[in-house]
């Protein structure tokens, strides 16, 4: 019998939208090459590899190109399927153990609470050739130590950007986070996520992008609990609460395929 692997839509309100991933519940380690083959098979942003331990389980998240260090809705994706399939009990905390530390993810309702590391950014001079790659200019551009960070005048420029994505893979960035305040009441601000030098052009919901997106609209609105959405083509909603350090990520997940690998 193959490998089970199931895709799950996260950070979703229904399925077929939010960020899709793939998760591998693997009974004894794989290598890297094979999981790397699988990741580029499944061809989503995100693959997830799961190892059981004593204290949780080991986490690992391959793009189709690269392996990553920190991944928020592959790791939403995974703690659905642990609860959805039987792996843990309901009530049961799922803990991961990740090139990030500890990650956990707890049930609340219909939804799922990560506690993950906050990201802080601070202002840098605008790269040479950001703005032109974007085909806006930025309110203000920082930078993690993942990512840049670029805050635009309105929600309206947010949405109609069109990046040059082969000059965006030249800056020197894990991805570039472009942000501004929401127009609708509903969301405290909407951004968009640009990787392609991870091989992902446009992510449709980034939860990694949120550990800096939360602090730094802490700092401009003044409060602690925000709502953003991510306004790719697919769009999603991210719950983000910061507390010193940490960065809470609420989201849901819908089960959208199950099948084996060969």
């Amino acid at each position: 019998m193959g490998i089970k692997i199931t895709q799950v839509d996260a950070f979703a309100d229904q399925p077929f939208q939010g960020n899709s991933a793939a998760v591998c519940i693997c009974p004894e380690p794989a290598t890297d090459d094979w999981m790397q083959l699988v990741a580029r098979e499944m061809n989503l942003a995100e693959t997830a590899f799961l190892f059981p331990g004593d204290d949780g389980f080991r986490l690992r998240w391959f793009t189709p190109t690269v392996e990553v260090d920190l991944c928020g809705h592959a790791t939403l994706a995974a703690a659905h399927v642990l609860w959805d399939e039987g792996h843990l009990p309901p009530d049961r905390e799922a803990r991961f153990h990740t090139k990030s530390g500890l990650l956990t993810a707890a049930r609340s309702g219909e939804w799922i609470e990560l506690d993950f590391p906050a990201l802080s950014q601070s202002k840098v001079r605008v790269p040479d050739g950001l703005e032109e790659a974007l085909g806006s200019r930025g309110d203000y551009v920082g930078k993690s130590r993942l990512d840049l960070l670029v805050e635009v005048p309105s929600e309206e420029i947010l949405r109609q950007l069109a990046p040059d994505f082969i000059a965006l893979k030249k800056l020197d960035a894990r991805g570039i986070i472009v942000t501004s305040r929401a127009d609708s009441e509903e969301y405290d601000f909407v951004s968009r996520f640009f990787a392609p030098a991870l091989g992902v052009d446009e992510d449709p919901v980034t939860g990694s992008a949120h550990c800096c997106l939360a602090p730094y609209w802490m700092g401009r609105l003044g409060k602690t609990k925000m709502t953003g959405y991510q306004a790719s083509v697919r769009g999603g909603t991210v719950r983000v609460e910061v507390r010193g350090d940490r960065v809470g990520l609420g989201g849901k997940a819908f089960t959208v395929l199950r099948g084996e690998l060969s």
